[in-house]
Parts: structure tokens; C-alpha cells; sequence
């Protein structure tokens, strides 16, 4: 049974991210947290227009604030944001990782720790490598694994990379990774 999602992308993630967001209901049980790279700006604008658009409140992760179901939570932008042992958010301005602020990795990494063998980490459409490592350590600590066909990204350099580094438990096109992360979340 699992107990949290983390989706990390990049280059055309705002796409990707409006099929697969509006497809959880509002009774969603798990969380879903990402990492979304979008510059040092606020990702307000997008925040608000996922709001409009998903049964699932979307926020920005606070610093200690627990996380929780009927959630969809967006790392800040210029923050890594992790998964504490006591499943609260932290974040951080330590320096960047593969280049970026918020890095997937860091968040794949902490939530697999806290999370263990009910954590499903998901790389979606980006133009670097970052996730490729969180995602290995995901399926190392017994978390599922799923990776979108790079053949069907509108940038496949981080599915590739998350190929490269690991073989996941599912490869989908985008389209369909709504739907499996709908069935995950309510298996047994």
C-alpha cells in the first residue's frame, strides 16, 4: 500500500503536469509532491491555474508543514524541499544540484528514505539529468518506479537519463501515467 507520490520534471513539465494533475479526484488518499523546474521566479501563476483545474488543493510545500493527503504540493521555487523521517517538509538553499533549485533528486532521495518500500517516484519530460539518481535510490529502498517514454517527451534527456540510471517498474507515455498512478494508489 503506498503512502505518497513524487513527480520531478522540467522542459514541457507544465504540459505533462496539467494531463496527469486534474485526473486525481478529491479523495485522492495519497499525497503527490513535485519538483517542477521553472527558474528562480514564483510559480504562482501556475499554482492558481492548477487550482482552477484540479479537485486536489495545489500549494507551495511550507518549511515543518506536514504532509498530508488531498494535496498536491510544488516545491518553492529556489528551495530544495525534502521529506523529513516525521513525514514534515523542509527546505533548504544549499547549492544547486544537476544545476537546479529545487532538485529532484533531493526531494526523490529524502521521500524514499522516509517513505521506504510506499513511495512511487515518477520522471516526467525534462532537458537534464536531475531525478535519474533520486529515482534509483526510489526503487532501491522497494518504491515503484515509473518513467515516461522519452520517445513521447517534448524534452527526453531526464526519462532517458532515469532509463539510464535505473530500470524502472513502469515506462509510459504521458497519457497513461494518470491512470496508473490512479490504480497504484488504490492497490492493495
Amino acid at each position: 500500500m503506498y503512502k505518497a507520490i513524487v513527480i520531478g520534471t522540467s522542459y514541457g513539465g507544465i504540459e505533462a503536469l496539467r494531463l496527469i494533475l486534474p485526473q486525481f479526484e478529491e479523495n485522492f488518499p495519497l499525497p503527490v509532491i513535485v519538483v517542477l523546474h521553472i527558474g528562480e521566479h514564483s510559480n504562482d501563476l501556475f499554482i492558481r491555474h492548477l487550482n482552477n483545474m484540479c479537485k486536489l488543493a495545489v500549494k507551495e510545500a511550507d518549511s515543518n508543514e506536514p504532509v498530508l493527503p488531498g494535496y498536491i504540493y510544488f516545491a518553492p521555487p529556489n528551495y530544495h524541499l525534502q521529506v523529513e523521517d516525521d513525514f514534515t517538509f523542509s527546505l533548504s538553499t544549499d547549492v544547486k544540484l544537476n544545476f537546479s533549485r529545487p532538485s529532484i533528486d533531493i526531494l526523490f532521495e529524502s521521500a524514499a528514505w522516509a517513505y521506504k518500500n510506499t513511495l512511487i517516484g515518477t520522471i516526467l519530460t525534462g532537458a537534464n539529468s536531475d531525478g535519474a539518481n533520486g529515482l534509483k535510490i526510489i526503487k532501491e529502498m522497494g518504491g515503484k518506479t515509473i518513467v515516461q517514454n522519452p520517445c513521447h517527451a517534448i524534452a527526453s534527456a531526464m526519462p532517458k537519463a532515469a532509463l539510464k540510471a535505473v530500470m524502472p517498474d513502469i515506462r509510459l507515455n504521458i497519457e497513461e501515467i494518470a491512470g496508473k498512478l490512479i490504480e497504484l494508489a488504490y492497490s492493495k
